[in-house]
Parts: structure tokens; sequence; C-alpha cells
């Protein structure tokens, strides 16, 4: 029997990896399921902002991709009222119409191959960092999944709707996992809908973290080294899609007697 008290961390980490693999699992949600998961999760996580914000995901077709509707909440997205659209925006599948904001994200797939989702929200502390013109700091372990991987856009380059917004916002994104963008909000473009949605929802917890930290003193920067491997630690596939489950339990338990249910597939009137 292998004695693990003996055993150097790097052996540790790579037996842990390996029992992950084994006994981490998840339900197997469709991807439009998790489209409309990630909206009531977001939701309960203080990303709404009424009718502002948008999450999209490539669809089985190249150049097309899953959205809300505009004039639905997050907590109002089902998985039958998702459209289906192109990258100029036209409804392939779905009753409505995308959000006109919708266009950088367009511009980021086109940018970026590897990313599958895109978030982009208004979440308060996230929102607050904006107003004040500061990048999001990582000094908490629990953070460290966005270490490095958080860019910042300075200027506000106005409402989203234009291709010079969508070349300037997938331009600082570069390749990165996230952006924090100056009196704005927060974009997040990842490999999968569940990295994304636990992306989203470390940005706004560190933004929280680094407004009450800053307010009773100045914040100590972590060890780089520690901080990515930190970060390669906590980024681990099964890991997102563990958290994500995790989250999607709540966020199905949160569903109202008599509330649509974001599983549901009869579009909502």
């Amino acid at each position: 029997m292998t004695d693990t008290m003996a055993m150097d961390k790097q052996s540790l980490i790579e037996r842990a990896k390996t029992q992950m693999q084994q006994h981490l699992g998840a339900p197997d949600w469709s991807l439009r399921e998790k489209v409309a998961l990630t909206c009531r999760i977001l939701f309960a996580q203080g990303h709404d902002s009424g009718l502002a914000g948008q999450i999209t995901a490539r669809a089985e077709r190249p150049g097309e991709y899953y959205t809300q509707r505009l004039g639905l909440g997050f907590d109002e997205t089902t998985v039958g009222n998702l459209l289906r659209v192109n990258a100029d925006l036209d409804v392939l599948e779905g009753d409505g119409m995308a959000n006109p904001a919708n266009r950088f994200h367009s511009w980021i797939y086109r940018a970026r191959p590897d990313v599958r989702c895109i978030i982009h929200t208004h979440p308060v502390h996230v929102s607050a960092l904006s107003m004040l013109g500061r990048p999001l700091k990582i000094a908490h372990m629990d953070a460290c999944m966005l270490y490095e991987d958080v860019a910042f856009l300075p200027q506000w380059p106005g409402v989203p709707v234009g291709n010079s917004e969508g070349e300037i916002i997938s331009g600082v994104l570069g390749d990165k996992r996230a952006a924090l963008l100056a009196h704005h909000g927060l974009v997040v473009a990842c490999r999968s809908v569940e990295e994304a949605c636990m992306m989203a929802i470390q940005c706004e917890r560190a933004a929280r973290l680094q407004l009450l930290a800053e307010a009773a003193g100045e914040i100590r920067e972590v060890e780089p080294a520690l901080a990515r491997e930190a970060h390669d630690w906590i980024l681990q596939d099964k890991r997102s899609q563990a958290g994500f489950a995790y989250y999607a339990r709540r966020a199905l338990r949160a569903v109202e007697a008599g509330a649509e249910h974001p599983l549901a597939t009869a579009a909502t009137a």
C-alpha cells in the first residue's frame, strides 16, 4: 500500500487528479440545458442586471451559437426559449431576437477558435471596480483560478452594438479567459459552459473580496509560482464540471412553485 505521507506534492497532485477522473461526475446535460442552467445560476449569484448581459455557446454547426432571447431575464430563460443565431445575429431557431450587444461575441468566437462559451454580465462588485477603473487583483487561493487570466480594458468604447467594440473587446481579451471592462462589466470566454460559469462566479466573488480588503488596508500579493499552481489545479475540467453541477443543483432546488423550470422545452409565450 502506498504511504502517501512520504510522497512529494507533485505526486500527490497527480494522484488526486487520477482520483477525480474516477469519482467526480455530473449529469449528462445537453448544451442547451447547460446554457439555460447557467442563466439561472448566475441570476442567483447576483449577475442579473435587468435585460443586460448575454450568455452564448457555440452550437453544433459552425458559425452558429445559442443565446437567450432579448426581453427575458436570466431567471426566465429556459431550454425552450433559447435562440440559435448566426454571427450576424439572424435568428435560425426560436422566436424573437437576440440582444444586439451579442455582436462582440461573434468577434470573440472568430478570434478564438478555442472558446466554446462566452458570458457577459454586469454584476455589482465587478461593476463597482469598473467604475473605479481598477483591474481585478488576485490575492486569495480561491481566486487563483483567475491568476494572469483576466485582462483589463481601461477605456469604455460605448454601447457594444457596433463592430469597433467587437474589435476592441476581442483584442483586449487576447488569449485570456476573462476581461474586466471599465465602466461596463465582465466578459468571460472559456473552453466549456461549465468553465465559463465557474470563472464568472469567481470573478464577481474576487471583486467583492477586493473591495472589502481595500477598504481595510493594502492587499498583499501572492507568490506567482504558487498562484500559477493553484490556477492550474482549480481549472481542471473535472473540477469545473463538478462545481457547475453543484450550482445547478442549487438553482434547480430554488425553482419556485409555478415558476417555469429552466429545463422546460416548451417556449415561453
